[in-house]
């Protein structure tokens, strides 16, 4: 029966409802050089977004410079493809036609040739004679302080190596001993060696198989390098070598537009015709570096900024698209004749090619920026006639030895290979997680032991983690009940995961993502201790959900590899998973085993099976990768580690052991020291203490007290009683020492 209430509200229906107001979604924003702020990044076609990077010019060895780029887009790649879910295409040249390899590969050849004719020691001297005239010139006009100080070190070794080989020539030395110094010199020389050769003979090299080897040979050592960092391959890779027809047609383009011209079979940008043009602006990256020579002319290349070709520009800011060759370069026919692309049309074309006419982000080295970069904008808005190539344009800074920029002209680097013989490519991408990807990095013992400990800290814990989970439950046991201190990590737990959401959407600040992780991490490891202080179990499900996320953050920023949900890879070869469930049933057999064995021995007092118990834990099972802890009043935990981790902790303990050992000897040795010393001023009768100072005393009392000076005055009343004390203390320190030789002591 409805009540008088429900009458009076006629019929009942739902109250109303309103939406929360929620919280403001963070978003990602991205620092764009072509604005110098962060500008919130957004795709210009839905979740699709277009990615061209410039790759490496291949004529040497890949060094830690080139890593500092490779890495750190890799980084941002990885992020924005699996945290934030966008779907990325990425398109990646590579450098294979350029003046620096035209140079190098002539210099190979030539400097190869050479050697070939086995020249006489005397010949060796006569050349590197002759080439250090020009070297010498070329030193005096260098200005720029790194350059400067590169040559002047290259001018020491030669020097260095002139000298035995000049004085074993004079002294008429062994003619073996002669030809050993003439080759010492030839190695140290090679380089201003290879420079004079080229300025002598380079125009006489000129099949084409000779500038493609080099640049071929050097591509797949990159390749290799990148696989070893854990680099993520691009979507497409495009050589040089292959998109010639593109070019020519890409320049063909240009002038047509009117923004290109030929000179002497050369064709340059006109960047006044295209500034002038009020859809178009030159240099949107680095517009006051407009008129800056020098850094024009490194762009244009060694090659390609003789006075005649310099003379051939109707402005000192134009630029070339394509460079008619000269003897001793590579060529390819165009309608301008034979020649070769000029370096910044070459990622115009590619990039074109496979992106169209705009792309969302455009990466690079930060001194690339101009003139490569500003030339690439120019002549690709000239062809396609548009102002908006690039939306977002990111550039990593640079990497420094000590504070000096690494470069390979500048011979001052650490090749890839060199820094993986070191340290792991973990080691080395957890380095340049912890700076920032625009600023720079500085390459040194201090960055790496910062990553080396950041490492550690982070595998003990998923170790800790993974040995609880092992602990044996039932179906309904792994859910315990949240008490205050479950509740209190799992909110530190949420609010770690928004400040690292609220980091990665900041220009993805890895820096402050890493130190909130590690944040989370020593929150973990204080809750774990206090349950462990209470001989209490930690819970389970929520270490679980925090190592889960932590492996899956890590995953994401290429630090781990394989399929492992928790922790780092062991094992190797994406063979941990297996290897741990494969082998943990056994470890935990013996380590059970040996806990009632020790229990046994320390009852019945056998020694000899604790110390065997103690060698299978520090000596026998570190070999395989195991590592055993003891733990009062717990289970032994055991944890599966690499094998060298745990060597080099071995090497440790080693060490702190005979450091301790070394210091406790040191303190023995001197305190014993000072105890012979006492004995031996205890044993010096007080009358015997001032007789020898005859420089200071000339006449003594029948005690041995003084009582003249050298000079045969009188010792006046202030020293005297200085001396009487001295004498008591002495009195006193002699009669212990007889007292205690009469008791046996």
């Amino acid at each position: 029966m409805a009540s008088a209430g429900d009458a009076a509200k006629g019929k009942r229906v739902q109250p109303p409802w309103s939406p929360p107001e929620g919280t403001d979604i963070s978003k990602l924003r991205l620092y764009n050089s072509l604005t110098r702020t962060k500008e919130v990044f957004v795709p210009q076609k839905g979740n699709r977004v277009l990615w061209y990077c410039c790759g490496p010019t291949v004529y040497d060895a890949s060094h830690m410079g080139h890593a500092r780029s490779y890495i750190s887009f890799d980084i941002l790649r990885r992020i924005l493809k699996n945290y934030f879910k966008y779907d990325v295409f990425y398109c990646m040249n590579i450098t294979d036609i350029d003046d620096k390899i035209i140079k190098r590969a002539r210099q190979n050849y030539l400097l190869e040739q050479y050697r070939e004719k086995k020249p006489s020691a005397a010949q060796i001297l006569q050349d590197v004679l002759t080439a250090r005239t020009p070297f010498k010139a070329k030193l005096a006009e260098t200005t720029d302080p790194d350059k400067k100080q590169m040559l002047e070190r290259l001018d020491s070794a030669v020097d260095a190596a002139l000298g035995p080989l000049q004085v074993a020539v004079q002294s008429k030395a062994a003619q073996d001993s002669i030809q050993k110094q003439a080759q010492v010199l030839l190695e140290e020389a090679k380089d201003l060696l290879s420079d004079w050769l080229d300025s002598q003979f380079g125009s006489q090299v000129t099949e084409n198989s000779i500038f493609s080897l080099l640049p071929k040979y050097w591509e797949g050592e990159y390749h290799k390098d990148m696989e070893a960092l854990n680099v993520l391959p691009p979507d497409v890779l495009t050589r040089v070598s292959e998109y010639v027809p593109e070019i020519v047609e890409f320049v063909k383009k240009i002038v047509d537009n009117g923004y290109g011209y030929e000179s002497n079979g050369s064709v340059y940008f006109d960047t006044a015709k295209f500034d002038s043009c009020p859809a178009h602006s030159y240099a949107k990256l680095v517009p006051e570096a407009v008129g800056d020579q020098k850094a024009l002319q490194e762009g244009e290349g060694d090659l390609s900024i003789s006075a005649d070709r310099l003379s051939e520009k109707r402005s000192q800011n134009d630029f070339a698209l394509w460079k008619a060759s000269k003897p001793g370069e590579p060529s390819w026919d165009s309608p301008w004749g034979m020649g070769r692309p000029g370096w910044h049309i070459e990622c115009s074309a590619m990039a074109g090619s496979i992106l169209g006419e705009s792309m969302d982000i455009h990466g690079g080295g930060f001194d690339l920026r101009f003139p490569h970069h500003d030339n690439e904008l120019a002549q690709s808005e000239a062809y396609f006639e548009n102002d908006y190539w690039v939306r977002y344009f990111l550039h990593t800074g640079h990497l420094t030895i000590a504070g000096c920029k690494m470069s390979k002209s500048l011979k001052n680097f650490i090749t890839i290979k060199d820094a993986l013989a070191k340290h792991t490519a973990r080691q080395l991408r957890l380095a340049f997680l912890m700076h920032s990807w625009k600023d720079t990095l500085d390459y040194s013992n201090n960055t790496m032991e910062s990553a080396i400990q950041y490492e550690r800290f982070i595998n003990e814990f998923f170790l800790n983690v993974k040995d609880i989970l092992r602990s044996p439950t039932d179906i309904t046991g792994q859910y315990e009940k949240w008490e205050a201190e479950e509740i209190e990590l799992n909110k530190c737990f949420y609010d770690k995961k928004t400040s690292v959401h609220g980091a990665l959407c900041d220009n993805i600040d890895t820096r402050s993502a890493l130190e909130e992780m590690r944040a989370l991490v020593g929150q973990s490891n204080t809750y774990m201790a206090a349950r462990r202080s209470a001989k209490l179990p930690p819970n389970r499900m929520l270490l679980q959900s925090i190592a889960l996320y932590l492996t899956d953050m890590l995953k994401t920023f290429g630090a781990i590899e394989g399929t492992d949900p928790i922790g780092f890879p062991v094992g190797g070869n994406g063979q941990s998973a297996d290897l741990e469930s494969t082998v943990m049933p056994y470890l935990s057999v013996l380590s059970d085993f040996r806990e009632d064995v020790r229990k046994i021995a320390r009852e019945k007092k056998v020694t000899e099976l604790l110390q065997l118990c103690d060698q299978l834990r520090d000596d026998t099972l570190p070999e395989l990768g195991v590592r055993l802890e003891d733990r009062d009043g717990l289970p032994t935990s055991v944890k599966l580690v690499d094998k060298e981790t745990l060597l080099k902790e071995k090497e440790e303990k080693k060490k702190l052991k005979d450091d301790k050992r070394k210091k406790k000897e040191e303190a023995a040795r001197k305190k014993q020291e000072q105890e012979m010393a006492k004995l031996a001023k205890m044993k010096l009768k007080p009358s015997e203490m001032f007789r020898s100072e005859t420089d200071k005393y000339s006449s003594f009392d029948e005690t041995g007290f003084p009582t003249h000076d050298a000079e045969g005055k009188e010792l006046s009343k202030g020293l005297t009683k200085k001396l009487r004390k001295l004498y008591e203390t002495q009195e006193k320190l002699h009669n212990e020492y007889l007292q205690s030789t009469q008791n046996g002591s």
